[in-house]
C-alpha cells in the first residue's frame, strides 16, 4: 500500500477526528474510504446504463463475481452493498467503485432503480416463535413479521420498494433442509407473497470450473409486469471440453505454499484417525485430470480440502491466483489484499461462469416478457381505437 499524506485546516481535522471516533474507525481508514467513495460517485454519474440492455444491483457483493456474471450478460451495476472492508478493497481494485456497507443500514428509497437485483444473501435462522404463535391465533403473518432480523429481510425490503423485473439469490445447497426445509418455506412464502414468480434448483459449478461446488439459485419474475404465465428452466449449457485441475495450475509455485512437516503429518494422523472410526474426514488430493472438492472460507487455515501433490515434496495447497481460477475468475482480476483474506474472498465467492450462464438466461427471457407486454400494450390501445 501507498501513503499519500494529507495538510487540512484545524477545523477539518477536528471533524475528522470526531467523526472516526464516533465510527470506531482510524482517521486513516476514514479518509481512505472518503477517497474511494468520492471517486465511486464520480464515476457512476459518467456510466450511462442505457448503453447497456440491463441494469441490475449486486448486494453482498463479495468481491463480484456476480457483477462479472451480469456485466458479460450486457448489464450495468448502478448500486452494490458489502460491508466487508476487505471484500470492498479487492472490488474497488477491480470496478473501481467502493461498494456500500451495512445492507441493514441503508434505505430501500435511496437504492437507484434497476431491472434485476442480484443477492448472494447469508443463510440465517429464521425465528418461528412469533410466526407459530400468530398461526395459532389465525392472525395471518406477513414478510416482515417472518424475516425481520435477517439479512434476507432487507432483500425483501428492497424488492417490495424497487419492484425489478427480476431477481437472482443465490446460497448454499444446505439451505433447502436448513431447519428442517423451515427457512427455504419462508423465503419461498415471503417472495410469493411480494408478487414474485419463483423458480429453483441445485446447479454444480463442475460443469464449468473443476470444482465439485453445488448452490441453489432462486429465481423469481415480477408476477405484476408479466402475470402469471411466466415459465423458467436452468438450461445452462456447460463448458466443453470441461476444465480439469491441470488446468487452472500454475507450471511454477513459491515454496511457501508447500505444507509443512508439521501440518502435512498432522493432517495425515488427522485422517488416519477418522478413518480408524469409520469417517469420511481427511485431506483431500485433487486429481489433476479430474475435479476437486468445494473450496471454502476456511481454506486458508490449512488448504486441507484441496491440496496438489507434489513429487519428492509434501504436498501444497493452491495459490490465491488458482483459486481465483477454481472459480472461473479471469486472470485479469486483481487481487491486492494478503493471502489470507484471498483465500476467504474467493472460498466465499461464486462460479461466474455458471452465473453468466444463468444471467444470460434470464436476460433472454426477460426480452421475451417484455416483448409479450408490449404487444398486449400495442393490441389494447389497437382496440381501443377501433
Amino acid at each position: 500500500m501507498k501513503q499519500v499524506h494529507i495538510r487540512m485546516e484545524d477545523a477539518l481535522y477536528d471533524e475528522l477526528n470526531n467523526y472516526s471516533t464516533s465510527m470506531e474507525q482510524t482517521m486513516q481508514d476514514c479518509v481512505r474510504e472518503a477517497v474511494a467513495y468520492y471517486i465511486t460517485d464520480t464515476r457512476k454519474k459518467q456510466k450511462n446504463p442505457e448503453n447497456n440492455k440491463f441494469t441490475f444491483i449486486d448486494l453482498f457483493a463479495g468481491i463480484g463475481g456476480m457483477r462479472i456474471a451480469f456485466e458479460r450478460a450486457g448489464g450495468s451495476c448502478v448500486y452494490s452493498n458489502e460491508w466487508n472492508k476487505y471484500s470492498q478493497q479487492t472490488y474497488f481494485a477491480n470496478f473501481g467503485e467502493l461498494p456500500e456497507g451495512d445492507i441493514t443500514q441503508v434505505k430501500a428509497a435511496d437504492i437507484p432503480d434497476h431491472d434485476i437485483l442480484v443477492a448472494g444473501f447469508p443463510c440465517q435462522p429464521f425465528s418461528i416463535a412469533g410466526v407459530s404463535k400468530k398461526n395459532s391465533m389465525g392472525r395471518a403473518t406477513g414478510f416482515e413479521d417472518k424475516t425481520q432480523g435477517t439479512l434476507f429481510f432487507d432483500v425483501c425490503r428492497i424488492l417490495k420498494e424497487k419492484r425489478p423485473k427480476a431477481f437472482l439469490l443465490e446460497n448454499v445447497k444446505n439451505l433447502c433442509s436448513h431447519d428442517k426445509g423451515r427457512t427455504f418455506k419462508i423465503i419461498r412464502e415471503s417472495l410469493d407473497e411480494l408478487g414474485y414468480e419463483i423458480f429453483f434448483e441445485v446447479l454444480d459449478g463442475q460443469q464449468f470450473v473443476p470444482q465439485h461446488r453445488e448452490r441453489i439459485l432462486i429465481v423469481g419474475f415480477d408476477r405484476a409486469r408479466y402475470m402469471d404465465n411466466v415459465a423458467f428452466q436452468f438450461d445452462i449449457t456447460p463448458e466443453i471440453p470441461r476444465p480439469v485441475m491441470r488446468d487452472i495450475l500454475d507450471s511454477e509455485v513459491d515454496g511457501k505454499y508447500t505444507l509443512s512437516d508439521k501440518l502435512w503429518n498432522y493432517l495425515q494422523n488427522y485422517a488416519a484417525k477418522h478413518r480408524a472410526a469409520g469417517n469420511g474426514f481427511g485431506y483431500g488430493i485433487a486429481p489433476l485430470d479430474g475435479i476437486s472438492r468445494t473450496i471454502s472460507a476456511r481454506y486458508y487455515k490449512d488448504g486441507s480440502e484441496i491440496l496438489i501433490a507434489q513429487k519428492n515434496k509434501n504436498p501444497r495447497r493452491l495459490t490465491p491466483r488458482e483459486c481465483a481460477r477454481l472459480q472461473g475468475f479471469p486472470d485479469t482480476f486483481k487481487i491486492p489484499v494478503s493471502d489470507t483474506q484471498a483465500y476467504k474472498q474467493f472460498g466465499n465467492s461464486v462460479v461466474v461462469p455458471l452465473m453468466e450462464n444463468v444471467a444470460r438466461l434470464m436476460v433472454e427471457k426477460l426480452k421475451v416478457l417484455d416483448s409479450s407486454v408490449n404487444q398486449s400494450r400495442e393490441d389494447k390501445t389497437w382496440r381501443m381505437v377501433i
